[in-house]
């Protein structure tokens, strides 16, 4: 007998799409299901987690992933994805070469962030490079159902992805983030940030998303285009980028 999402830990945001708020680092892992093909948006910190991630899948849809989604190129998204054997591999542009030649830093990261030695290491050693790169906008075809991947960075990151999946009659559009957008705590700007930027790319989520869509941080509850405009004009005045062009309130 299959389980059902709710026991399985994960939350239902329309027909066919959830996510499941990750333990330990708090990131989000979604999941959108067509009648011929599932997407999972980010895959984890380790491969154990991205194989329990996967046995998941399988055990409420009784079938696997074959599609990936990685938001951003952080270890807590990306090392979980070796468990994905076969899968496509989508990402935004220039995020391949950075996860070809990045495996060590990405390794450290875990590392120093609380990921067990080893499993980090086995997961950097496995580490997943996307396929398929999003220059702009890429659709997917998973059968019944269209899932639009954007690059909307840079912002959190110089190679930021967002997924959009349109809501069925009666639904909201819901709109995966990534780290750009978070919501238990304030957005992290590390190293590899691109803060004068990131605004503008607030912009561009709300751009895609509209006024009624659900948005899903990387970490934390959902949110509405109100908490991101707010988190938009946030990082404008933290990073001194208020007079960037801003998103269309009418």
């Amino acid at each position: 007998m299959r389980t059902t999402w709710e026991e399985a830990g994960w939350e239902r945001l329309g027909t066919g799409v959830v996510r499941r708020r990750m333990p330990g680092w708090d990131e989000t892992i979604g999941m959108i299901a067509g009648a011929g093909g599932v997407l999972l948006v980010d895959t984890g910190p380790t491969l154990a987690a991205g194989a329990e991630l996967r046995r998941t899948v399988r055990g409420v849809l009784g079938r696997d992933v074959t599609h990936v989604a990685l938001t951003h190129p952080h270890f807590d998204h990306v090392l979980g994805t070796a468990a994905f054997a076969g899968v496509e591999v989508y990402g935004a542009a220039g995020v391949a070469g950075l996860l070809r030649d990045g495996g060590e830093a990405l390794r450290q990261d875990a590392v120093r962030h609380g990921v067990a030695p080893q499993a980090a290491a086995e997961a950097a050693d496995h580490l997943v490079v996307p396929r398929h790169q999003v220059d702009d906008r890429t659709t997917l075809d998973l059968g019944d159902r269209e899932v639009l991947l954007a690059a909307v960075g840079p912002g959190h990151t110089a190679h930021d992805l967002a997924v959009l999946v349109p809501g069925r009659p009666g639904e909201r559009d819901v709109v995966f983030c990534g780290d750009l957008v978070e919501e238990s705590g304030e957005p992290q700007a590390g190293p590899d940030a691109v803060p004068g930027r990131w605004p503008a790319a607030l912009d561009r989520l709300l751009t895609l998303g509209g006024e009624d869509a659900h948005y899903v941080p990387g970490h934390g509850a959902v949110v509405d285009a109100a908490f991101v405009r707010a988190q938009r004009d946030a990082l404008a005045a933290r990073f001194g980028t208020a007079n960037s062009p801003r998103h269309d309130r009418r």
